[in-house]
């Protein structure tokens, strides 16, 4: 399994990466048809406090790549935002999915 990391206006940082790695492993484990992810940290200016360090996690798996993004006041909330959502929407796939 392939993770990225990109940072936009943010400094690279060892302890979000790992962070999200231990959670997209839970994810990888689960859903076995998982092929790579793209985590994006961005950091916005935005006029409410609660709001503005941003995480985008795209993921390619089979058919369209799925797609999930969450604004909060920490990294640490987002990324759990984010990646609630992708086992929503990889829950949903699993079950469209053929077995042959």
């Amino acid at each position: 399994m392939n993770i990225n990391f990109e940072y936009h206006n943010v400094k690279a940082s060892d302890r979000l990466e790992t962070i999200v790695t231990k959670k997209l492993d839970k994810l990888f484990d689960k859903f076995d048809f998982l092929i790579r992810a793209d985590v994006f940290f961005k950091k916005e200016n935005t006029s409410e406090p609660d709001t503005g360090m941003v995480c985008n996690i795209r993921l390619s798996v089979p058919g369209p790549r799925m797609y999930s993004e969450a604004s909060n006041a920490s990294f640490e909330a987002s990324i759990a935002e984010s990646v609630s959502e992708l086992e929503r929407q990889l829950e949903k796939r699993k079950a469209k999915m053929k077995t042959y």
